[in-house]
C-alpha cells in the first residue's frame, strides 16, 4: 500500500479581525480550504468589523517569541505565512525566530493600512520590515502602495512600473515579489510575479462586487498553503489568484455586517 501523503502545517503569524474576515481568520480558513493545517501566533488584537477598525492591542514582543517556539518546538512547519506585525519590535521578535528555526517557505504580506485607512504598521517599524524580514522571504506580497513605502517612492501606475518595482524589492534580499495591481486605474487586476528567472504576469478580470475585506490575507495565506504542498511558486501563486477569485465571485451569499464585507472561502463546499 502506498504511503498516506502528510497534510501540511501552515503557521500564520499575524492580527486577529474580530470581524472574522481578515487577519488570522481568513488565514486560517483559507489553509482549511486549501488542505492544509492552520496554526497561529497573534501579533495583535483588534477592535473590527467590516465598517472599520476601532482599536489595536499588541502583545510584548517576548509573548509573541514564546508563542512562536512553542509552535516551532513542537510542530513540523511546512510553510509560515506573515501579516500584521504591528510595530517594530514585533517585527525584529519575528525576524529573530525565523532565523532561529528556518521554515522552508515564508510568504510576507506587508500589511500596512487597514481597507478602512487604519493604519497596522507603526511608521517605524516599515525600515525593520524591510531590512530585517524581507531578506527572509521566499515570497514578498505587497500591494502597490505598501510596495512604494517600503521603496520610499510614488504608487506604481502601470504595469511597466509595477515589474520595476518589484525588482527592486526583490534585489532587497527577498526570493521572489508578488506585485499585486488591485490599486491599478483598469478594468483588469493584473499580479506580476517577479523571480530570478524573469517576470511573469498573473491576468485576472476585475470582479464588480464590494466583499473585499480581507482579500490581501486571504491570497497571501492561499500561496502558503499550495507552497507548502507543492514547492512551485509560480503555479501556487496562479491557483491562490484563481480561488481567490471565485471565493470574492462567490461572496455574495454571505450576509455579514454593514461595511466592506468578506470574501467566502468555503464557497467550493458550501
Amino acid at each position: 500500500m502506498a504511503a498516506t501523503k502528510s497534510i501540511p502545517n501552515v503557521l500564520t503569524i499575524a492580527g486577529s479581525d474580530s470581524g472574522g474576515g481578515a487577519g488570522i481568520q481568513a488565514d486560517l480558513k483559507a489553509f482549511s480550504a486549501l488542505g492544509a493545517y492552520g496554526a497561529s501566533v497573534i501579533t495583535a488584537l483588534t477592535a473590527q468589523n467590516t465598517r472599520g477598525v476601532t482599536a489595536v492591542h499588541a502583545p510584548e514582543p517576548a509573548f509573541v517569541t514564546a508563542q512562536l517556539d512553542a509552535v516551532f518546538d513542537d510542530i513540523r512547519i511546512d510553510a509560515v505565512k506573515i501579516g500584521m506585525l504591528a510595530n517594530a519590535g514585533i517585527v525584529r521578535a519575528v525576524a529573530a525566530a525565523l532565523k532561529r528555526h528556518r521554515p522552508r517557505h515564508v510568504v510576507l504580506d506587508t500589511v500596512m493600512i487597514s481597507k478602512s485607512n487604519h493604519a497596522l504598521l507603526a511608521p517605524e517599524a516599515v525600515a525593520a520590515l524591510r531590512d530585517e524580514l524581507l531578506p527572509l522571504a521566499t515570497l514578498v506580497t505587497p500591494n502597490l502602495p505598501e510596495a512604494a513605502a517600503l521603496l520610499g517612492t510614488e504608487s506604481a501606475a502601470d504595469e511597466d512600473a509595477m515589474v520595476r518595482q518589484g525588482e527592486a524589492l526583490r534585489a532587497l534580499g527577498a526570493r521572489a515579489v508578488l506585485m499585486k495591481g488591485g490599486h491599478l486605474a483598469s478594468t483588469e487586476s493584473p499580479d506580476w510575479l517577479i523571480e530570478a528567472a524573469g517576470a511573469l504576469r498573473l491576468g485576472g478580470a476585475r470582479v464588480p462586487l464590494p466583499n473585499t475585506h480581507g482579500t490581501g490575507c486571504t491570497l497571501s495565506s492561499a500561496i502558503a498553503a499550495l507552497i507548502a504542498q507543492s514547492d512551485d511558486l509560480a503555479s501556487a501563486a496562479a491557483e491562490a489568484k484563481r480561488y481567490l477569485t471565485g471565493a470574492i465571485e462567490a461572496s455574495v451569499r454571505l450576509d455579514v455586517g454593514h461595511g466592506v464585507g468578506p470574501v467566502h472561502h468555503f464557497f467550493r463546499w458550501w
